[in-house]
């Protein structure tokens, strides 16, 4: 009877019914259930002694996409919740209601469904890997087994708003320089498809030579005019199969990575976040009790460089045949000295988690100081260049005009 039931549950798709009714006592209750339909809900409700009056069917909306903060948030609240006693299925009601994206809300109450049909809370992240990556499922693991649930989830929302932040942080740093470059480019296109056409009219009047700064300028406005179509189908379609090849292809990858990390301004705050990343991610993982050897599994994936990511397999490599992580770390040649010393002292002391989250803050707190001495350098920086670019072709322009001013 049971497989039967298990089967058809698989077979249906359930839903998420809003339901009213009254009690034995005749009083008032509402709630929700995931059923099948209508008759299940009803057939359901009757068992526990609810007469229902009401039975409707709740329809998610399309909601934004849901994004790593939304799970960081998530995480921080379920924690919060169940550090204060609260039930672990009431508490995923709560964050499904209290959530502004639907398709958080839909996410949380699938998870809901899961464990409420006996799943354990790490199986039930693990269906969706598109949001909860394995050391997010392990750490999970990690608290059930050892009943510290509650501990683990407060660990995991400290290191995802940690990572959040870091990562936040170096977006914007690139954003400013991107956005200025970008808004360069626009103006610099409408300047030589528009305005220079309108000042060669005018210059073909003169009947005198024109400089050779300005003869320039013109032959370049006369190719993109001709050629825009063909320039910008050229320019768009690179960068998209640029991207897409550097999202795809593990090659690219390495490659973009590995140049990444030796750029002259950016270079170091990348380098700074990625080590950053790596120790809170292994700090994290070591403290929730998960050998060594498998928490490096997921270190060199949550660094978010390709690098890394191989340093990271020669390093388990190493540890797994019975060297020490300082030495595996110091084979690698990708960590400064600093950090293989305090990992020398956390393994001879025992603390190496307490080590490891030192090395992390420390990083992350020179990614803040390289981000706002960046953003100062940046400025005049990109001053100098629209300057050049911008003005370059306005004096250019209006070379004619000043020769024609001086012989009148």
């Amino acid at each position: 009877m049971a497989t039967s039931e298990r089967r058809g549950s698989t077979a249906v798709k359930e839903s998420v019914f809003a339901w009213e009714g009254k009690d034995k006592a005749g009083k008032i209750v509402r709630g929700e259930i995931r059923a099948g339909g209508e008759a299940v809900v009803n057939a359901t409700l009757r068992r526990q002694g609810v007469l229902v009056t009401k039975v409707k069917k709740k329809s998610y909306r399309s909601g934004k996409k849901v994004s790593e903060k939304d799970i960081t948030l998530f995480t921080r609240q379920l924690a919060t919740m169940m550090k204060a006693g609260v039930p672990l299925l009431q508490s995923f009601d709560i964050v499904a209601k209290g959530n502004d994206n639907p398709s958080v809300s839909k996410l949380v109450q699938d998870i809901r469904a899961d464990v409420e049909t006996g799943t354990s809370l790490n199986q039930a992240f693990r269906k969706f890997p598109l949001y909860f990556d394995p050391l997010f499922c392990n750490l999970v693991a990690a608290g059930e087994q050892a009943g510290i649930l509650e501990d683990l989830l407060t660990r995991l929302a400290i290191y995802k708003e940690k990572t959040l932040a870091i990562k936040g942080k170096i977006k914007s740093a690139m954003f400013y320089p991107v956005s200025i470059l970008a808004v360069a480019f626009i103006v610099t296109t409408v300047i030589m498809i528009w305005v220079v056409p309108a000042f060669k009219e005018v210059f073909t009047s003169f009947g005198a030579d024109l400089p050779a700064p300005t003869l320039m300028v013109m032959a370049m406005s006369d190719f993109m005019v001709a050629n825009w179509y063909i320039i910008f189908g050229l320019l768009f379609a690179g960068l998209y199969l640029f991207f897409q090849s550097w999202k795809r292809s593990l090659k690219m990858q390495q490659t973009m990575d590995r140049l990444l990390l030796k750029m002259p301004v950016f270079g170091p705050v990348i380098r700074k976040a990625t080590i950053a990343r790596w120790t809170r991610t292994l700090a994290t993982m070591f403290a929730a009790g998960v050998p060594l050897v498998e928490s490096l599994d997921s270190v060199g994936g949550a660094a978010g460089n390709a690098v890394y990511l191989d340093a990271t397999k020669r390093i388990q490599t190493e540890v797994s045949t019975g060297s020490s992580l300082t030495a595996a770390m110091q084979g690698s040649d990708v960590f400064p000295n600093m950090v293989t010393q305090m990992v020398a002292i956390g393994e001879e002391s025992g603390s190496l988690d307490s080590m490891l989250s030192k090395v992390a803050d420390f990083y992350e707190e020179e990614v803040d100081d390289a981000v706002a001495s960046l953003s100062s350098l940046m400025e005049p920086l990109i001053m100098v260049i629209l300057g050049v670019l911008i003005g370059g072709l306005v004096v250019a322009m209006y070379l004619p005009i000043f020769k024609l001013g001086s012989v009148v």
